[in-house]
């Protein structure tokens, strides 16, 4: 296994940890930064696989909330109401993503130009979504109805595109639909989990024949990476979005969007 390999992966593992709950499109920046530094992963399977580190993180700095939605489940509303509201959520992307696996992972995983060009313009929708006087409805996760978490849950099956960014899907959509900016980056971290471990077990599934024991090592180094710089972002993220909203993310996505498209004219 050469150094280089094992530097990117470190490098992509940091990178997705840094943007998976942001949204600006984790996947658009470890596919643009794997396309530059050189890396390949068979069948694309490393930028899907290290985001169970992601998942990790999530899990370990909510752990106590989501142990006592679980304990209370038999005998709490509330709690078995935001389960369902998080299944419902999950269920469009779920089946789109089973049937659309294999076009998502040949066709738009492999067009860098089509990751940047969406990167540019969802940071324009952003900054459209951010400057709306919109009148929030919703402000705990906790309380959304099912309705709203379908809808939302339509608008992450959006984000299969690469460049679209997943949580930025949810939190527009979930900002258009009534809530709040805090309980929107909340929720988006909630549905993360099934979504993202959904992604990972089709994937795994699909390429378990062509990950080989370097490849295995490769992906478990970009999974810790991207445990650790997740850990950082989903402990800070709810206060500074709450304070700052989400324009600093529209102005980054339009940078490396323009960075790449110059990238890729200049370069290939």
């Amino acid at each position: 296994m050469e150094d280089q390999s094992i530097i990117s992966a470190l490098v992509l593992g940091l990178i997705e940890g840094l943007t998976e709950f942001v949204p600006v499109s984790s996947t658009a920046h470890v596919l643009l930064a794997g396309h530059f530094l050189g890396f390949e992963s068979p069948g694309n399977t490393f930028a899907v696989l290290i985001q169970l580190g992601a998942i990790l993180a999530i899990l370990s700095v909510y752990f106590a909330k989501l142990l006592g939605i679980a304990l209370s489940l038999p005998t709490s509303v509330e709690s078995r109401r935001f389960v369902g509201a998080v299944l419902v959520a999950f269920l469009p992307a779920a089946v789109i993503g089973a049937l659309a696996h294999d076009f998502i992972k040949t066709v738009l995983f492999e067009t860098p130009m089509l990751i940047c060009v969406v990167l540019i313009l969802g940071g324009l929708v952003l900054l459209w979504i951010d400057r709306m006087p919109l009148k929030p409805r919703y402000h705990d996760v906790t309380e959304y109805p099912l309705s709203l978490a379908f809808k939302i849950g339509l608008c992450q099956c959006v984000a299969m595109i690469p460049g679209t960014s997943r949580s930025g899907a949810t939190i527009v959509g979930a900002l258009l639909l009534g809530a709040d900016k805090r309980s929107a980056a909340e929720f988006s971290f909630f549905l993360a989990m099934p979504t993202m471990l959904g992604a990972f077990t089709l994937d795994l599934y699909k390429n378990r024949n062509a990950i080989s024991a370097d490849d295995g090592l490769i992906i478990a180094i970009g999974f810790v990476a991207a445990f650790v710089s997740a850990l950082f972002v989903v402990r800070g993220l709810l206060n500074f979005v709450s304070k700052r909203g989400y324009a600093p993310f529209a102005w980054w996505r339009i940078a490396v969007g323009l960075a790449g498209i110059i990238g890729l004219l200049t370069f290939g």
